[in-house]
């Protein structure tokens, strides 16, 4: 037998799952992180896991990337521009966080000014050569950085470089030449696109981690062989594809957002087999809530991303919003008076006081605890017991500034947490024209099932979702993932004087990377889908076209420029005559590794039997509720609220006057 072995790295658990690819079965499992040490949360894992030998391929979803740049824990970097423009990551926009704050200060760029070094060339606008490069300045320039030994990596940005990168490639050759040791990222191969700002950025970002993450992949791969797993190791892109450790120590950048792409991977699958052509995800972790959509069954994708404000990484990635409301977030009394609730979490450690390991601080999981929703003794399986002394004790300062009963003031805490995730729920929807009663929440992550139900409510979504392993969603995701590649290169072009050649030339390069790069990492089997983004002149922002054509006949010209009227027309009203902006080619390569048939379960004529019952706060006191287990739930059971399911990872809390039933998968729909 072999396993597929989805990891999944959060800031409080790391999840496991694992595919069977011979019996087609799962087995979902989890573990307290080791911030400190990834690795080492890892291998507690594996080592339960039990049968290392036969892993096959593991999928690792990591913060390694996300961290290092949140931290500012990288390299230093040497930042070569071209003459005249090295001081673009310092002027960065015009904007501001806060408007009317005048002790407001703007974030430093990844580089210090010191550190910046231009060289002598030029391209045009157009893509023209108006001044070589001065090969010998670029080469006595890596000599005295080398001399020096203090840059650790270098980040080429030169203007015009997606036009004509030339410059760029020939300067990382000559600095690969004099710096071997050193890592060289050049905008070409980071960002190809317009826009100085965010192409500085980008780069910069990507030669800040390289150090960081070549480190802790290759410690991670050595360990791993070291304790006998002898298996493919792939990391989860950004975009939701998977890419192999040697190519994430190329491109650290891709993997900044890896770890949330899976549940959205997974819940794009499920609603497939489920026929639910509109679903919002909400994965409630430990430490953060991630919330995106699926429409017309297709994931949302963006460029438009900050690391943190002021700091555009513009890659392509699922579009997913996160917030800091997790089961660990912290409640506390703000100045004012006010019950806050996160960003700040107790993470793994020391976790929630409930946890027993020196926390001391209420938080939206020890709240859950005294409400009754999470049982002290069936958390993880029974593998972890919980104090719900602890947990009573953190939350009692909370009641007494209330002046409520402890049980208030954890309800409280909850009401407030959803409070935020509505808002997070209505950044993807409302606030992007969708109607939130077309769409199924699909909730997940060891925390998400437990509020399932109030932001139904809250969100006014009629029908919610809870799938098979939804402690472990987004690990599960890992292994349906594909390989994917996404490449994007700025060239512009006019409906009055459209340049077929130039058209099909940059179709054609972008093509063969995504080929060359799916089969550098071993695929041959490539899906290729190509679109540009376009706009009228004049404005300020693109809609991206889906395309089918390769040499821009006139008749596939004509189709592409009534496409983009059309789709105008749909989205804001109206139409205009012509003059048309094409601004960005993007292609996209997916070469199909993950799919697999979902197992289905037994079916039942007999009613659900609860397991025991408990009393469990809701909204005016306790209520002796029903408590059934997953495991023992069939296919076509159906039960009314108030109601408990419990499973090893999560808790699914179904509120009054709602109804749960079982699909043929083991998946809970809910319904009013």
């Amino acid at each position: 037998m072999s396993y597929r072995l989805g990891i999944d790295i959060g800031g409080t658990f790391t999840d496991f799952v694992a595919f069977d690819e011979t019996r087609g079965t799962l087995r979902a499992w989890k573990n307290l992180s080791t911030p400190h040490d990834p690795i080492e949360g890892i291998l507690t894992g594996l080592r339960s896991f039990g049968e290392i030998s036969n892993i096959g391929e593991i999928r690792l979803g990591t913060t390694v990337a996300t961290n290092a740049l949140l931290e500012k824990k990288g390299a230093r970097v040497a930042y070569v521009a071209t003459r005249g423009f090295r001081d673009v990551p310092f002027i960065g926009r015009g904007n501001r966080r806060h408007h009317y704050d005048l002790a407001w200060v703007k974030p430093k760029p990844l580089v210090k000014r010191r550190d910046a070094y231009e060289v002598d060339e030029r391209v045009g606008p157009a893509g023209e050569v108006l001044q070589p490069l001065d090969e010998a300045g670029v080469a006595a320039l890596a000599d005295r950085l080398a001399a020096a030994g203090e840059i650790e990596a270098v980040a080429v940005v030169l203007l015009h470089s997606y036009l004509t990168p030339a410059h760029e490639q020939r300067i990382k050759a000559i600095f690969a030449e004099h710096m071997p040791n050193v890592p060289i990222s050049i905008s070409y191969e980071v960002l190809p696109k317009w826009k100085e700002h965010f192409r500085s950025s980008t780069t910069l970002c990507d030669a800040f981690i390289k150090p960081v993450v070549r480190s802790q992949m290759g410690s991670m791969q050595r360990q791993l062989n070291e304790h006998g797993v002898d298996a493919r190791v792939v990391v989860m892109r950004s975009n939701g594809g998977e890419m192999s450790l040697e190519a994430a120590v190329e491109a650290p950048i891709q993997v900044a957002v890896s770890g949330p792409a899976g549940g959205v991977i997974a819940a794009k699958r499920t609603a497939e087999l489920l026929n639910l052509p509109n679903v919002v995800t909400l994965d409630m972790g430990g430490t953060s809530t991630d919330v995106s959509t699926v429409v017309d069954g297709k994931e949302k994708f963006t460029t438009d991303f900050e690391i943190e404000w002021g700091r555009p990484v513009q890659i392509p990635m699922i579009d997913i919003r996160t917030i800091g409301a997790g089961g660990g977030s912290i409640a506390r009394i703000d100045a004012a008076g006010m019950l806050v609730v996160g960003p700040e979490s107790a993470g793994a450690e020391p976790g929630p006081a409930c946890y027993g390991r020196g926390g001391t601080l209420p938080t939206v999981t020890d709240a859950n605890v005294v409400l009754g929703r999470i049982s002290s003794a069936n958390f993880l399986g029974g593998s972890m017991v919980l104090d719900t002394t602890a947990a009573r004790a953190a939350i009692e300062p909370i009641a007494a500034v209330l002046r409520s009963s402890i049980e208030h003031a954890a309800l409280a805490i909850v009401r407030i947490a959803n409070n935020n995730m509505v808002g997070a729920l209505h950044t993807v929807l409302t606030e992007q024209g969708l109607d939130p009663r077309d769409f199924t929440l699909v909730a997940f992550g060891g925390a998400g099932p437990l509020h399932v139900c109030d932001l139904m409510a809250e969100a006014a979504i009629s029908q919610g979702l809870v799938p098979n392993f939804p402690g472990q969603f987004s690990a599960f995701g890992f292994t349906m993932a594909d390989a994917r590649v996404d490449r994007h290169r700025t060239v512009q072009l006019n409906s009055r004087a459209f340049d077929r050649e130039r058209a099909a030339s940059a179709m054609g390069i972008l093509v063969a990377e995504c080929r060359a790069d799916l089969a550098g990492q071993g695929h041959q089997d490539v899906m290729i889908s190509r679109s540009v983004e376009m706009r009228y002149l004049g404005q300020n922002y693109e809609l991206e076209i889906p395309v089918e054509a390769e040499s821009f006949s006139d008749a596939e010209i004509a189709q592409l420029l009534e496409t983009f009227h059309s789709m105008h027309e749909r989205r804001f009203g109206f139409r205009l005559a012509d003059h048309m902006e094409i601004v960005n080619f993007i292609v996209t390569g997916v070469a199909p590794t993950g799919m697999f048939v979902l197992p289905e379960i037994r079916t039942s004529d007999a009613p659900a039997v609860p397991r025991c019952r408990r009393p469990v706060w809701f909204e005016n006191g306790w209520v002796d509720t029903p408590v059934y287990a997953r495991d023992g739930l069939k296919s076509g059971q159906t039960f009314q609220g108030p109601a408990l399911v419990e499973e090893n990872a999560s808790v699914t809390v179904l509120a009054a006057g709602k109804s749960v039933s079982v699909d043929r998968f083991g998946n809970l729909l809910i319904a009013a």
